[in-house]
């Protein structure tokens, strides 16, 4: 039998009247690099926030590792064995990247020689031993970025949460988190990814789910999308987009005339 890292049923989320997730059935397999895809406000970082405990469902069943994410207990017994780099960087902006550092590590209840060692690993790989003397708020949205996962990371997690990691990053630490994710998944822990970068999910994940409007319209695997395409193809196709009545605006394509 297949184990799960994640697993909803009808999961939903409603915000008043308006229904930000409906009734979301998804499966994810431990041990694989899942993209959870979706054009803006289609419910993923909605969802995101209810898998990993930060909201609650309006209704529908959540677990997580085998643990059920709407049991107190359970649900604080997960978030140590997970880690998030949200959509919003939640980042303690008044201290150094090794004070904050230590200081998620120390809720971990890591030894201290291993803080710092896997802080030391961290920051230089991500290419932030420059900046450690620097407060967070001085950082870029990049570097902001970087420090977040480094965060996320630290703990040795089973499950990864990634809401837009790329988003900000230069294309040098690009290829470095790319390549250490990759590593992550190989060894058997599990990443649930969203990204609008379909190039960069096409070339890292295993598996993908698609959302529309609070619905999930189609799970599969990365092989059986590229054995009839693109992502990209088949994004668009799921989504309905038609490419070929794409509006264009001609003040912006005429030669300029000259005076």
């Amino acid at each position: 039998m297949t184990k799960l890292a994640i697993e909803t049923r009808s999961l939903t989320r409603k915000f008043g009247d308006r229904t930000a997730v409906s009734s979301l059935d998804l499966q994810v397999e431990a041990g694989t690099f899942y993209g959870f895809l979706g054009p803006n406000g289609a419910g993923k970082s909605t969802t995101i926030k209810m898998l990993t405990g930060l909201i609650s469902p309006t209704e529908g069943t959540i677990s997580v590792l085998g643990k059920n994410m709407l049991d107190n207990n359970e649900s604080l017994e997960v978030k140590r064995s997970i880690g998030v780099v949200p959509e919003n960087l939640a980042l303690f902006d008044n201290l150094t990247a090794v004070e904050y550092l230590t200081f998620v590590g120390r809720v971990h209840g890591l030894p201290k020689a291993t803080i710092q060692q896997r802080s030391d690993e961290m920051l230089n790989l991500l290419s932030l031993e420059q900046e450690t003397k620097k407060l967070v708020l001085e950082y870029s949205h990049g570097m902001r970025k970087k420090l977040s996962l480094a965060a996320a990371l630290l703990a040795n997690p089973k499950l990864l949460f990634l809401d837009e990691p790329f988003e900000g990053v230069d294309a040098v630490a690009s290829v470095t988190i790319r390549d250490l994710l990759s590593g992550f998944v190989a060894k058997g822990s599990t990443v649930f990814l969203t990204s609008h970068v379909l190039d960069i999910v096409e070339r890292l994940c295993s598996h993908v789910g698609i959302i529309m409007n609070g619905k999930i319209i189609l799970q599969t695997s990365m092989k059986e999308i590229q054995s009839k395409g693109t992502l990209e193809k088949c994004f668009l196709e799921v989504a309905g987009a038609d490419t070929s009545t794409v509006r264009k605006l001609d003040w912006l394509e005429q030669a300029e005339q000259p005076t």
